[in-house]
């Protein structure tokens, strides 16, 4: 067996085993460990620009990848959406929101290397994740030059194998040979992508699984003060 053929026909359901089961053995046996874990209260300083930089880019990201990727091909040729005009809507959207999340990410991977509260409260796997996603961003956007590349030459043949790879993998019949040909910072950036799904049950990122999406739709809170409140007597 060669190393494509683990890589993109064994490894994917290695790392998705390991995603699912090691989430599932987690929740039912860890749920104090469940959390965020977030060190916002520790310091305040650039966290709201760089939190929120982080996380609509990688949410952007993950959802470009999966519409780009995940979707069948006929949705987006019955959408009138040409091959071409795909690949160039990926290249524009991954520039702009992985910049985002790059900068993002940046300032709060050194926050938590150098802020010295933060770093004394957190976990080494927290600063290792945020590391890993970060090499795991530089590898895609390295990705982007030669995306270009061929878009300018009229050559959507890249992106149609890494979709079809994917959806041969959600389909449990691999295609690992579709891989062959394509340039190796692709195959670099995928394998360092399947990893975060191996690593995910072990780090904080599993409170994505339970994110509460429906505080923004939650009644208000009364809130009451402890300080008696003095009536005053009209005249």
């Amino acid at each position: 067996m060669n190393a494509i053929n683990f890589f993109f026909g064994v490894y994917p359901y290695i790392a998705l085993s390991v995603f699912v089961i090691g989430s599932w053995i987690r929740y039912d046996n860890e749920q104090y460990t469940w959390k965020t874990d977030s060190s916002q209260l520790l310091s305040k300083s650039n966290m709201w620009i760089a939190s929120n930089l982080f996380h609509v880019g990688i949410l952007s990201i993950f959802a470009g990848h999966f519409a780009g990727l995940v979707l069948p091909h006929a949705l987006w040729i019955g959408l009138g959406v040409s091959d071409l005009q795909h690949q160039w809507i990926a290249i524009v959207a991954g520039s702009v929101f992985g910049t985002m999340c790059l900068i993002g990410g940046a300032i709060l991977w050194l926050r938590r290397m150098f802020n010295p509260r933060v770093r004394a409260a957190g976990r080494r796997m927290d600063a290792f994740i945020l590391g890993w996603l970060l090499l795991t961003l530089v590898a895609g956007l390295s990705t982007l030059p030669v995306s270009i590349g061929h878009a300018n030459h009229g050559d959507p043949g890249v992106m149609l194998a890494l979709s079809g790879w994917v959806q041969s993998v959600l389909t449990f019949q691999p295609k690992p040979e579709l891989l062959a040909s394509v340039e190796p910072v692709f195959r670099f950036h995928m394998v360092l992508g399947m990893t975060v799904f191996l690593l995910f049950p072990f780090t904080r990122l599993v409170h994505i699984l339970t994110a509460p999406l429906t505080y923004v739709g939650r009644a208000y809170q009364i809130v009451r003060s402890k300080r008696r409140v003095k009536a005053t007597a009209s005249a």
